[in-house]
């Protein structure tokens, strides 16, 4: 066996079902799940309608590259929605259409870490945990950035020593930020692409909570905008992870796609074809038709929006937590109460699931900067979180 597999932790929630089994939750409440960020809301009826309508593609077998209407549609979504210098991304060149997200920047990691050379994988601290377990199967060290409230809950990059960067081959970027919900600025990026150039790693930027935000005039800046800002249109070292699962209540057709740098992706699809990850015929003629249309996407936006709302009211004075800057987590610090504490008692007392802090953190420079946090995903009907808000509420009054 790889001895690598020796290094991976529990996964988060199956910590979470170890601590839930120590107790029973009240059988007169219903259960409410903040834990797991899968979004609850209809899927588009036009979308599943295509599936229907294309199920006899299931015939064919899918190529890795993805259908070229797919990879333009996915171009010019970018092209739109990051403002990127006409001409400078095609589908041919830059797209590879993925089965969701989470295999993608596992399968990254593999392809282009040289595990030969004592690698470092930079990570955002909290994090998904696919960054670890990339790194590690990888044959590299994770090397945690802590994000907390003093840094905005982003990583302070300029303290990060000169010998990391030089060990680094791949940074992980994750914005809007799962757990924390926090945007890294243009100015930020644009630093850390010379810091790219300077000692040569790439940056994998996770964006797949980019659609979920609630200025409609202020979009969440990505790394391929702030590449095309400063005329970057190669996007050298840049690649970035996006998924129709938050954006558009898909998390079941396991479809996103990675787009950037041409030199990288022409050796990820190597890697791929090897893989044998393609997505079916299907899957992709309904991918077309969501990246598409935005109306479904405004819409979506418009039921978190009332969601954070609502909640926000309710908890507003008993509970430390603010609105994010984007995304559908909230990320309470927990006062006078540690976060497994809060996660098993409010299970047991109000039978509502919410994710320890600490689950999705390490410690690094002496600190877990999960611990006395919780993570809590509004992902369920507007209805049920006011419900959940409701019996928060009441069990911190209750103390």
């Amino acid at each position: 066996m790889n001895p690598d597999l020796t290094l991976l932790q529990p996964y988060p929630f199956e910590k979470l079902n170890a601590l839930k089994a120590e107790v029973t939750p009240p059988k007169d409440l219903a259960h409410i799940a903040l834990s797991i960020g899968e979004p609850k809301h209809e899927p588009p009826a036009f979308v599943l309608q295509t599936l229907v309508d294309n199920l006899p593609r299931i015939a064919n077998y899918p190529t890795t590259k993805g259908l070229p209407e797919l990879r333009e549609a996915i171009a010019s979504w970018l092209q739109n929605r990051f403002k990127l210098n006409k001409g400078s991304l095609n589908g041919e060149d830059h797209v590879l259409p993925v089965n969701g997200t989470r295999e993608a920047l596992f399968a990254f990691a593999q392809a282009v870490i040289d595990r030969t050379s004592n690698p470092l994988v930079v990570s955002p601290n909290p994090f998904y945990q696919i960054y670890e377990g990339a790194a590690f199967l990888a044959g590299a060290e994770p090397h945690f950035l802590n994000c907390t409230k003093d840094n905005g809950y982003i990583p302070d990059f300029d303290a990060v020593p000169a010998d990391v960067w030089q060990r680094c081959q791949l940074l992980f970027l994750c914005s809007p930020g799962n757990p924390t919900g926090a945007v890294i600025d243009t100015a930020t990026l644009q630093k850390l692409i010379a810091l790219a150039d300077e000692h040569d790693f790439i940056i994998a930027s996770d964006e797949c909570y980019s659609e979920l935000y609630f200025d409609e005039d202020r979009p969440p800046v990505g790394l391929l905008q702030a590449c095309a800002e400063i005329g970057r249109d190669d996007f050298k070292r840049c690649v970035v992870f996006h998924s129709l699962s938050k954006r558009s209540n898909l998390p079941g057709l396991r479809s996103g796609f990675v787009a950037g740098d041409a030199e990288v992706l022409n050796k990820f699809l190597l890697y791929r074809t090897y893989h044998g990850c393609a997505m079916p015929i299907t899957s992709q003629l309904a991918s077309i038709a969501a990246w598409n249309d935005e109306g479904h996407v405004k819409a979506n936006r418009d039921a978190y929006r009332a969601k954070f709302d609502a909640v926000l009211n309710i908890l507003d004075g008993h509970l430390n937590v603010s609105k994010p800057d984007a995304s559908f987590y909230l990320w309470p610090q927990l006062d006078g109460i540690s976060d497994i504490d809060f996660a098993q008692r409010l299970f047991a007392e109000q039978h509502i699931t919410v994710l320890p802090g600490r689950f999705i953190g390490r410690e690094a420079e002496g600190l877990n900067p999960g611990e006395n946090h919780a993570r809590m995903a509004l992902v369920a009907t507007l209805e049920e979180c006011v419900e959940a808000a409701e019996r928060i509420k009441h069990f911190l009054q209750k103390g």
